[in-house]
């Protein structure tokens, strides 16, 4: 398998080629498509020149030809008779059609440069070959002469040449050498990041990444250090969920079998039966009330398509939550007081809500001092809905507010373990308030009560 390192530094090599190759052939059409025309004109005007000085002196026409030449040209020279002389560098082809030099003989101008075919990788401005020339008719000595021209691109820039070609090789291979070490720190943090993954599907969260990069990989060094955080906020919930259940569950079946033992093997009174009896029932109703919270906590967690969403009367709904929990108001003499408009209506899950509604309600008639108060109330904002759930209670130290919601968490231990309080109830709420887009949020002074804010949306 190839390492990213060795892909990035295969593609770079692939993109200069690449990149070469195409400006190459965006030169050459720009080379066919304006210089040619230009290079052919100006060709013309230099051989029309050297053919009028020839023709002035054309008693040293051999000499003339052989010292233009000399300064960068390449030339041949034929006459009406097929006689050719080469002056210059030798043209890597040499042949011309018969045509054209009959054509030039009896006065046309050849316009080879600018009649180059256009091919893809071959400019013609290199391309030495007599056809690729510009010919013009000369008279010397009463004879007719074609006379066909071109630079010698080696004589006139050789040197230049060279040293364009020096400096785009020596470019390229720089190029690649600093980029192949230059890759190796873009690619660094990916590999810190592949072994963090790694240490992390083996249960180690610890590992750090430098997050002080400003561009994408130290965005994605944040983000994962933000996902590993939670992963292990996540990790020890679950340990600490099935601590909790083991623990829950340990308690009550100590107690029952504890209890079985002695019924199974003492003889005592009746009434020492009858509490113990009692108390085996009161914890196995503990242990059927947790089975079936963490049922419920289970099926809400398997999110929106358990919802069965329906119109309904939040007024009418409240007031059954509290019809339900009326005997154990009248127990504590807590009183309500109810404020929600008469039209009021929510869409949701109606047993899921009033399940929140029970637990939130519940909470406040556990909690509370007897004698104490209630309010429920209720108002439309908008398009959501905002449901208050106060006491006149002792109120919830500060320390306890931000782990109210967390599974099994209790604010009393001893008192809420009497109570058979399992501890998920405030869970169960958020998870069911969570699933209907809303939020929960709790306020408590101490000594003064506690509040509890439901806000829904509309679904």
């Amino acid at each position: 398998m190839k390492s990213i390192y060795t892909r990035v530094f295969l593609i770079t090599i692939g993109t200069v080629l690449f990149s070469s190759l195409f400006a190459f052939l965006l030169s050459n059409v720009y080379y066919h498509v304006k210089l040619k025309p230009y290079n052919d004109n100006k060709l013309t005007e230099i051989t029309q020149t050297i053919r009028s000085y020839a023709e002035e002196h054309s008693k040293d026409l051999t000499e003339y030809l052989t010292n233009t030449a000399a300064i960068g040209y390449e030339l041949y020279l034929v006459d009406d008779q097929g006689n050719g002389t080469f002056f210059g560098r030798p043209f890597r082809e040499k042949e011309i059609a018969q045509e054209t030099v009959l054509a030039v003989l009896a006065g046309g101008v050849y316009h080879g440069v600018g009649q180059f075919p256009t091919k893809p990788f071959i400019t013609g401005f290199f391309d030495n070959s007599l056809t690729n020339t510009i010919g013009v008719p000369i008279q010397a000595e009463g004879k007719t002469y074609a006379l066909f021209l071109r630079p010698d691109v080696v004589l006139q820039f050789g040197e230049l040449r060279i040293f364009f070609a020096l400096i785009g090789a020596l470019t390229v291979c720089c190029s690649l050498i600093f980029f192949l070490f230059s890759t190796r720190f873009v690619v660094r943090p990916i590999t810190d990041l592949t072994e963090a993954t790694k240490r992390m599907a083996e249960g180690h969260f610890q590992h750090k990444l430098p997050e002080k990069r400003k561009d994408e990989i130290g965005q994605l060094a944040v983000h994962f250090g933000k996902m590993s955080r939670e992963l292990e906020r996540t990790e020890q919930a679950r340990q600490q969920f099935v601590s909790n259940v083991s623990h829950e569950i340990q308690s009550p079946l100590t107690s029952i079998q504890g209890f079985a033992q002695v019924l199974a093997d003492s003889e005592l009174p009746n009434d020492e039966l009858k509490r113990y009896a009692e108390v085996i029932a009161q914890e196995s109703r503990r242990l059927s009330r947790l089975g079936k919270e963490l049922l419920t906590l289970s099926a809400i967690e398997q999110g929106k398509e358990g919802l069965k969403v329906r119109r309904f009367s939040l007024k009418a709904q409240l007031r059954e939550a509290l019809l339900v929990l009326e005997w154990q108001l009248e127990q504590k003499e807590l009183a309500v007081s109810f404020a929600v408009p008469d039209g009021l209506e929510l869409t949701g899950d109606e047993v899921l809500l009033m399940q929140v509604w029970m637990n939130l309600l519940g909470n406040a008639i556990q909690h509370i001092p007897a004698g104490c108060s209630i309010q429920v109330k209720a108002e439309r904002i908008g398009s959501r809905t905002i449901l208050r759930f106060s006491d006149t209670g002792e109120g919830i130290d500060a320390e306890h507010l931000p782990y109210l919601f967390d599974r099994f968490y209790r604010v009393d231990e001893a008192r809420e373990r009497r109570s058979g309080s399992t501890g998920l109830g405030l869970s169960i709420a958020l998870k069911i308030v969570q699933l209907h887009g809303g939020t929960l949020a709790v306020e408590s002074t101490r000594g003064e009560g506690t509040t509890f804010t439901v806000e829904l949306p509309d679904l």
